[in-house]
This record gives structure tokens, C-alpha cells and sequence, in this order.
């Protein structure tokens, strides 16, 4: 069972990721979801976690079956149009110098996206992202902690970015305050430019329409459905409803179905190293010998000391 602590806030953990990407991922529409799933977690991810200079990767799996009660209606607020996601992820540095070294080798990356994502959108974050709270212990999950996760993607009401960032910082902190909330982390990226396309994955859609140039991602934790809707329907989120409508036009809601760590503080989880569903089985049987330096070095290098 996760390990939520009321008493310990893990947001200052995130801090060292100075650089960031959030990138979202739609499946190519004839591969099985467990195929792709299971393509992602165990052969793409060990791939990118892989590439040098890395110091943040977490794949965020999106459930599309998930009831459509994740995120108020609010009167002139529409969802974004033919927008269904099968995935966020994060790709994070400690700094532009690693970010270079990464930049140098992702093509063996990209060259294995046409494999199964139909479409994928890199939003930039320079500047980062931003953990508010965290109230969940572990800092690699690997998989469906039993926490009712989302992410809320929103897009600006003008083409004033600046004023939606302000207000998304204003609106997040006033989430990120109330007991409710175990963990909100904000990411405020760059406007999208579809003349310069990213990630640059060769026969994979990377275009975005005018309404999801400008956007903001807020991903939430909860104890449980019943306390998301509790939390929707109390006073804090309904005074916050005016200003909403004033600086928000889309907003779309994803159920966020596992989370896969990878490789955290530049450091490949055994996930990143083995596998995410090989690195599941590992904990599950108490496999210690298999996460011992010595096996570590022989799984990483191909040789033993």
C-alpha cells in the first residue's frame, strides 16, 4: 500500500530537476493498449532511460475508460476537441549541459516512437516544473499506487501567456493548500511552435491545433475518487470557478492509470535498468540479490568486476 505521510512534505526532492519536458502520447490506432503498454514500459523506457545525460524519466499512463467526472464542468469552459491521450511523460535534466549530451544521442530515442505512438507533442519547460506538495513517500513509483491520480491539461483563454501562467501559479497554490490534495505539480510550458516539431521522431504526428499552443498541465493526487469530488464541490474550488472562466477556455481531464520512474536524480531506477514489469516481480518476490551493485554493474555494462 503507498505511504502517504500528512506530516512530510517530498516537494523539495523535485528541485534538482532544473529542466523539463512534458510530453503527451497517443498510441498508433491498430496496436492493442496492453501491447502498447507493455512495448512503452519494458522495451521503450528501458531504451530512454538509457540515453546519457538524463536525470528525470517518468512515463504517466493515461486510462481512457475512466468515468468522465475527473474534472468539473464549468459554464464556458469546453473540453478540448478529438483530444484523447494515452500517456504523459517527463524527461527532466539538472542542466542545459546534460540536456546537450542527451540532445546529442536521442535519435537512437526517437527512432523507436513510430513503433507505437501514432502522435506526440513535447511541450518545453526551461525553466522546469514545479512540485507544490507531496505528500507519497516513494520517489520511484512503478505503477498503480491505489491513489486516484489525474492530469489536467488547460488551455489559455488569450494569447496573453504570461497572464496564464500568473494566474496558474495563483490557481495551483490554492489547490496545493487544502488538505485534500496529496500531491499537485505544475507545469507552465513554453508556447508550442509547430514549425519547429517535437520530439523530432521521424513518421509520428507532432502538430497541435491553435487551442493547445498555450496550456498548462496540472497533475493531482487524491486519497480516492470520493475525495476528488468532495474537493470539486467544496467552497475553495468553487470561489475559484469566476476566475477560472476568465483565464481558461479548454480544459480536459485524464485518469492517470500507473506511474513508471525510470531514472530519478540521474540514477536509473531498476525499472530504467531492467524493466518495469521485471523490476515489479523483483520487489514482489524479495529478489534483493537481483538489485545488489554487483548484479547492477553486470545488468548496465555487460560485465563483471
Amino acid at each position: 500500500m503507498v505511504k502517504v505521510s500528512r506530516a512530510t512534505d517530498y516537494a523539495e526532492r523535485d528541485a534538482s530537476i532544473a529542466i523539463n519536458s512534458y510530453t503527451t502520447v497517443l498510441r498508433r490506432p491498430r496496436v492493442p493498449h496492453e501491447v502498447f503498454a507493455t512495448y512503452w514500459r519494458d522495451v521503450h523506457g528501458p531504451l530512454c532511460a538509457r540515453i546519457p545525460g538524463l536525470a528525470w524519466y517518468v512515463q504517466h499512463h493515461l486510462n481512457r475508460e475512466q468515468d468522465a467526472h475527473l474534472w468539473p464542468a464549468i459554464d464556458g469552459i469546453e473540453t478540448f476537441a478529438d483530444y484523447q491521450l494515452d500517456g504523459g511523460v517527463e524527461i527532466g535534466f539538472a542542466s542545459k549541459a546534460d540536456q546537450d549530451v542527451f540532445n546529442a544521442a536521442s535519435h537512437i530515442l526517437f527512432a523507436d516512437e513510430q513503433n507505437m505512438f501514432a502522435a506526440t507533442v513535447a511541450y518545453a519547460l526551461p525553466q522546469g516544473s514545479r512540485t507544490l506538495i507531496d505528500r507519497v513517500a516513494d520517489p520511484v513509483p512503478n505503477g498503480d499506487d491505489g491513489l486516484d491520480r489525474i492530469h489536467v491539461h488547460l488551455g489559455a483563454a488569450t494569447e496573453d501567456r504570461e497572464a496564464f501562467g500568473e494566474f496558474m501559479r495563483g490557481f495551483a497554490e490554492t489547490l496545493a493548500a487544502d488538505d485534500a490534495v496529496i500531491k499537485l505539480r505544475l507545469h507552465l510550458p513554453d508556447r508550442y511552435d509547430n514549425a519547429e516539431p517535437a520530439p523530432p521522431a521521424p513518421n509520428v504526428d507532432h502538430d497541435v491545433p491553435a487551442p493547445r499552443t498555450i496550456i498548462a498541465v496540472i497533475e493531482l493526487a487524491f486519497e480516492s475518487p470520493l475525495t476528488r469530488r468532495r474537493f470539486f464541490e467544496s467552497d475553495v474550488f468553487l470561489a475559484t470557478q469566476d476566475a477560472q472562466k476568465a483565464h481558461v477556455a479548454y480544459a480536459s481531464a485524464f485518469a492517470v492509470s500507473g506511474v513508471y520512474t525510470y531514472v530519478r536524480d540521474k540514477h536509473l531506477t531498476t525499472a530504467g535498468l531492467r524493466g518495469s514489469r521485471q523490476a515489479q516481480l523483483i520487489e514482489r518476490l524479495g529478489a534483493n540479490n537481483q538489485i545488489a551493485r554487483d548484479v547492477r554493474h553486470l545488468m548496465h555494462t555487460g560485465t563483471v568486476d
